[in-house]
């Protein structure tokens, strides 16, 4: 169901990553028919957004022979071993300018659900960073305001992000679900828990 807001946002998802612990590309990973990548990508479309970033970098080639990327705009993470806050920082400049800022999904994160981003579009009406409360942790999406994005550019290394999230310097809220964490895959056995999840 497409997203209901004042808001023009942005839907950015992080794919750059080289998957040095699972030993092959995640985003290649089959899932659902497909690939995990192209079940994040059609989960993220699906909640509508005014614009969708795609970030790819660890074995781009590949993702972009086999992942349909038809409907998403691909932004080049060059410096992707940075971390992902690289990715981020190579992203900004493709965000269209009539946009009010983004919402950071994770490529290897397929199974965010409606009421996450419900929730966190109350939220992002009245903030500048956002993040979801999930019943077992803090997890994506994230939001960002526009106000924010000059503090993103000059962020580096991998929890950066998260760094900025508890720097106080911003107006921050939090939007609580009560599911869990949707699962990751760094790992194998991360891998072999999101499959079984489907039942």
């Amino acid at each position: 169901m497409p997203v209901e807001s004042q808001l023009r946002i942005t839907a950015l998802v992080l794919a750059a990553g080289s998957s040095r612990r699972l030993g092959q590309p995640k985003q290649l990973l089959e899932y659902r028919g497909a690939t995990l990548l192209d079940a994040t990508i059609s989960r993220v479309l699906d909640f509508g957004f005014a614009q969708t970033l795609v970030t790819l970098g660890g074995a781009a080639p590949e993702v972009r022979q086999i992942v349909d990327l038809s409907a998403v705009h691909v932004v080049d993470s060059l410096h992707h071993t940075d971390g992902c806050s690289s990715s981020i920082v190579s992203a900004l400049d493709a965000i269209d300018d009539d946009v009010d800022g983004f919402f950071l999904f994770l490529g290897d994160q397929p199974e965010v659900a409606q009421a996450a981003v419900d929730a966190l579009l109350d939220a992002a009406a009245s903030s500048e960073i956002a993040v979801v409360d999930y019943a077992n942790g803090t997890g994506h999406p994230f939001w960002f305001a526009r106000s924010v994005f000059g503090p993103l550019g000059e962020l580096h290394g991998d929890k950066a992000v998260w760094k900025l999230l508890e720097s106080g310097r911003f107006n921050t809220a939090h939007a609580t679900v009560g599911s869990d964490v949707p699962l990751d895959v760094d790992t194998w056995e991360d891998y072999e828990r999101l499959l079984a999840s489907l039942g």
